[in-house]
This record gives structure tokens, sequence and C-alpha cells, in this order.
């Protein structure tokens, strides 16, 4: 089952999108955050570009306008990176809408069809009083 993953602002502007594929129908929110963090992780990896462009910034990373900088380029501990996402979930860093209902458990179970959105919103800390 094929699903289509999506990274949007508040208002509902899509920032981001690609494609998970699962082997079976049912799945947690945890193998949806799981499976996407493996992918951007994976494609990283092979090709090593300036930019890592994904859900959670790596350790010795540097935020910049077209994502986080790794200085030396080096490659991403994906099972690190993982940790790090779920517990970024479970601590309302981001939300994680399927089909539009926001999810509140990483043991949440849904049913996946073929139409199926997932939506990941990313909280964006205030700066001030």
């Amino acid at each position: 089952m094929t699903i289509t993953v999506t990274d949007e602002t508040f208002a509902g502007q899509v920032l981001n999108e690609l494609l998970l594929e699962f082997k079976t129908e049912w799945v947690t929110v945890e193998d949806i955050i799981s499976a996407r963090v493996q992918q951007e992780v994976d494609s990283y990896n092979k090709r090593l570009p300036e930019f890592f462009k994904g859900l959670i910034e790596p350790s010795d990373a540097e935020k910049t306008l077209n994502g986080f900088k790794l200085k030396p380029l080096k490659k991403i501990d994906a099972e690190k990176q993982i940790y790090t996402a779920l517990h970024a979930f479970q601590n309302n860093g981001f939300f994680v809408l399927v089909d539009n209902f926001q999810s509140d458990s990483l043991q949440q179970r849904l049913e996946l069809k073929h139409n199926t959105t997932v939506s990941f919103i990313k909280l964006t800390p205030l700066v001030g009083g």
C-alpha cells in the first residue's frame, strides 16, 4: 500500500511531499513516522548532498534556509533519527494528521486506503514574551 505524506504549514500550505510504501493495510503512527524518517535518511546517505531535508534535524547540523547542513558531510544514523522523531512527536514537536484527523498516540492503529493522506505539521517555537 502506497500513501502520500506531506509536510504542511499550520495554514495548510504543502512544503514537501513523498510517497511511503507499506506491506500491510494496518499500521501505527509509529510505523508511519519511522518509515518516513528511514526513507529520508536512506535517500540522504546514498547521495550525501550538501543539505539534508527531513523531519528531524540531525545532531551536529546547522539549520539553513535550504535544510540542515552537516559539516563535514557524513552519513546520518537512521536509528538515532527515528528515536528523535518519535520523542519529538510525544512531546508535541509536530502533529500528524491522518485524513485530516490528528493522531494522538504512537500506538494508534490506522487502516491505510488508496486515498489515505498523512500530513506532518511542524510547530514553530514562538520568540519573545
